[in-house]
């Protein structure tokens, strides 16, 4: 059954721009790349993202891998003033490789499968997906606080931006 994202567009706890440390970004694979245009642009249009502990907001959002972590640089809008929290990615790396893995699957079938063999391929990148971004939210937990949907599309992008394909 479907579920509307928890979003008050009035509200201060949400994300209103993201932006990518350049160096950060692997470029070369347009399927990734629409990917993370598509996250980006969904995570826009509806989310809630909260510092834990810290009342403010709206926020904007750095991401950029440092030392082979994640670093998000959050601000207020409308400040340069960020808070930056370094993840280490262990915890994620063996489902990002998966995911990786089925991705490349589901984008080699789209081209010549049959559609119940790319339905097969789509339900498993999902199920990977929702590990994913189930895992990120425990990453988190005690910095940033996002809903369901926020969480899956920040794992989109930061799949996006360890991408090798």
């Amino acid at each position: 059954m479907f579920e509307p994202p928890e979003f008050d567009p009035n509200s201060k706890e949400r994300l209103v721009a993201i932006t990518f440390d350049q160096a950060s970004i692997r470029r070369g694979n347009s399927n990734i790349e629409h990917e993370r245009e598509v996250a980006v642009f969904d995570i826009l249009e509806g989310n809630r993202f909260t510092l834990d502990g810290r009342q403010g907001g709206p926020y904007k959002l750095n991401l950029s891998i440092v030392e082979d972590r994640l670093a998000f640089a959050v601000a207020q809008e409308g400040s340069d003033d960020a808070f930056t929290f370094v993840l280490s990615l262990t915890p994620l790396r063996r489902i990002m490789r998966d995911y990786f893995v089925v991705c490349e699957s589901y984008y080699q079938a789209i081209r010549t499968a049959p559609p119940s063999r790319i339905q097969s391929i789509d339900m498993g990148r999902r199920a990977l997906h929702d590990e994913g971004s189930n895992a990120l939210m425990e990453r988190l937990k005690g910095k940033i606080s996002v809903d369901r949907d926020t969480a899956r599309r920040l794992f989109t992008l930061i799949c996006a931006l360890h991408w090798k394909g």
